[in-house]
């Protein structure tokens, strides 16, 4: 395939907002296919998989690519649903620019939000399309008003760029705006001083120096340009598809020097085994080139490039394009290639925990070897096999997630297996500041000093290491890498069972001793010293919050929110129109897990529910829970040193 230009482009939207149907259409305009087909029918291009056909929503991201005016262009269709937010997640990370789409009806839910705001914090351009104005309910200017108030579109500019005619009905049709060439030029005029002035002084500014800077300004998330249309019925769609050669950058803005790449999706085929979905952003890739990553290199024995389930062999790979490689055994999503710099935002955060068991004996080991094959293309699954008590472990987001696991696992392995009901996993947190200190000198030959400092950081902001503060010649720089990997190892089990989240921990002392000390000795120390520091600091409790936004008739408001309020819930003052009232609320992800079905009970189906993850807040011990200790407690010293050592033996946990 050859182009003047390469365009990495991904459709994301809110489940239900019309985004496969738009890549079809996009795929039929372009002449990619003759015939589209339909998400009801289950005959789509990207949405392959039995259970997406089954279900008519996507659940894994998928890739195609068609010509257009010359241009390459490579679309990424996400999952809508946020159960499945760690597609979205992963395939972000290699666009160059984005669609995201809106349903005219349901306008901006929560999910949509979410994949604003990764949009946002990534300095990803996007374009706006508005899907459905065909449909009663169609609401199109009072969107683009709700546009403007959401925070990471503040201080830009949302430019609508056509407008519907009979909206809401079977004859609606697009509309040109009047004036269009002067609603542009004003809007450029805000942010290139270069059209301001020709535009004060009445001087003439052509077609194509207009559309360069809108297309410059649309590139640094200035102008956010709106589109409306029908996707199912074809209206609009060779609107978006001109603009994004026009108003979109090109993969060639992000290339680099030397081989450099990023692995941002991983599947598995039964012939090729493990197959790694790439961007390239500099060198070239040949089959049969040994490839370096995360540490690793590895033969490609071929590579491929996907249409939906459809590929070719294709061989070779240019800079800026996007391809899957076959022959990596050991590569593992995000696994950098070459010098790569990877920026990472994270939009799903798994907080449910559940346990899964084969229904037929002796299917343990095929169903835990089939689970970390699902963990490897969904690395947010987090699989875990707990020797002590024979039990696999997967952190998830809700339950149509179990239920597509549950039908991946009978499709692709032929298994059956049972998963318990979900559990919250809580997190823990330093309460205070303070020091852990540990001299692991005894019993000879030995010798490791640590001592941290623990300080809380802002709910949100993850584990931060601060190291190399200590000189080398008091403790060697490669014993102080030891420190820092074991450090990171250990933070799954705090002093409540529960994964340490949201401090520093700074090395302010280290020792070696020239003679005595054996590399492994800061591996058994550095947890003493760390456990130590949690115990001394104390911690508190978190649990998962979600944000809810529920919409019913008004009568049923009383209800609604004494049920908020029973579940500890935080609300906001409902907003009412006509007779229906809409409410947001921060809710315990422990106290709201059936909630979906006691609002439908209560509101006799005709309340609707969205929510997502909002993240970790403290929570007294007694609205909680501790979890039980898995392995060894470095604690417990004596027994610690015996297995870390090697006298015991206990796979449950992980040492290094």
């Amino acid at each position: 395939m050859t182009a003047d230009h390469i365009f990495n482009i991904g459709i994301l939207a809110h489940v239900d907002a019309g985004k496969t149907t738009l890549t079809e259409m996009l795929l039929l305009y372009s002449g990619a296919i003759r015939k589209a087909g339909s998400v009801d029918l289950g005959n789509t291009q990207t949405d392959w998989l039995p259970i997406e056909r089954e279900r008519g929503i996507s659940v894994r991201a998928a890739q195609t690519s068609f010509l257009w005016q010359g241009n390459q262009i490579n679309l990424i269709d996400t999952p809508g649903h946020v159960d499945f937010a760690g597609e979205v997640e992963r395939a972000v990370s290699v666009l160059d620019g984005a669609i995201l789409v809106i349903s005219a009806v349901e306008g901006i839910q929560s999910h949509t939000e979410n994949i604003g705001r990764a949009l946002f914090q990534l300095k990803i351009p996007t374009l706006i399309f508005i899907n459905k104005i065909d449909r009663a309910g169609s609401r199109f200017e009072e969107i683009c008003e709700e546009l403007k108030q959401l925070s990471f579109f503040q201080g830009s500019t949302i430019l609508p760029m056509n407008l519907p005619k009979n909206e809401g009905s079977k004859e609606v049709s697009l509309a040109e705006i009047p004036n269009q060439k002067e609603k542009l030029i004003e809007a450029v005029a805000d942010y290139d001083d270069e059209i301001a002035e020709l535009f004060l002084e009445g001087k003439e500014i052509t077609t194509e120096k207009l559309c360069l800077s809108l297309s410059s300004c649309v590139e640094k998330r200035k102008i956010f340009p709106v589109f409306c249309g029908s996707a199912q019925k074809g209206i609009g769609v060779e609107d978006i598809l001109n603009a994004i050669p026009r108003l979109l950058p090109p993969a060639s803005r992000k290339l680099r020097e030397g081989l450099s790449g990023l692995v941002y999706q991983i599947e598995y085929d039964k012939s090729m085994g493990k197959i790694a979905h790439i961007r390239l952003y500099g060198g070239e890739l040949h089959a049969r080139d040994v490839l370096p990553f995360g540490g690793s290199s590895e033969k490609i024995s071929q590579i491929r490039k996907f249409n939906g389930r459809k590929y070719t062999d294709v061989g070779t790979v240019q800079a800026g394009d996007i391809a899957a490689l076959c022959g990596l055994s050991s590569v593992k999503t995000f696994d950098s290639i070459g010098n790569f710099p990877f920026e990472h935002y994270s939009l799903a955060t798994p907080f449910l925990s559940v346990q899964v068991r084969p229904q037929k004996e002796g299917e343990l080991q095929a169903l835990l070897t089939a689970l970390q094959e699902l963990s490897d293309e969904d690395p947010l699954l987090n699989c875990k096999w707990e020797k002590t008590s024979r039990e696999i472990l997967l952190s998830v987001t809700g339950k149509i997630q179990i239920e597509v696991l549950s039908a991946l696992l009978l499709e692709r392995y032929g298994l059956k297996a049972d998963f318990s009901e979900p559990s919250v996993i809580y997190k823990e947190t330093p309460a205070g500041s303070g020091y852990g200190l540990d001299r692991y000198t005894m019993p000879k030959p030995c010798w490791a000093v640590v001592k941290l400092k623990i300080d809380p950081l802002p709910r949100g902001s993850g584990v931060r290491y601060d190291g190399g503060k200590v000189p080398n010649n008091q403790c060697f720089y490669h014993y102080q890498q030891h420190i820092k990997k074991s450090f990171f190892a250990n933070l799954q089990q705090g002093p409540l069972g529960w994964e340490v989240t949201d401090f520093q921990a700074t090395l302010v002392e280290a020792e070696h001793h020239t003679i005595h000390t054996h590399p492994l000795d800061f591996f058994v120390c550095t947890p003493m010293a760390l456990m130590k520091g949690l115990v001394n600091t104390g911690t508190n409790l978190l649990e998962p919050i979600l944000r809810f936004r529920i919409h019913a008739p008004i009568d049923y408001l009383g209800k609604i929110i004494g049920e908020l309020t029973n579940m500890r819930g935080k609300f906001d003052t409902p907003v009412t129109k006509e007779e229906a009232f809409t409410i947001e609320a921060s809710v315990p992800a422990a106290t709201s897990l059936d909630f979906p079905n006691r609002l439908a009970a209560m509101t006799h189906g005709k309340g609707s529910f969205f929510s997502n993850f909002e993240g970790y807040q403290e929570v007294p011990l007694h609205l909680g829970k501790t979890a039980e200790r898995r392995g060894p407690n470095p604690l417990d010293r004596s027994k610690w040193i015996l297995y870390a050592r090697g006298a015991m033996e206990d796979m449950a946990y992980t040492l290094v």
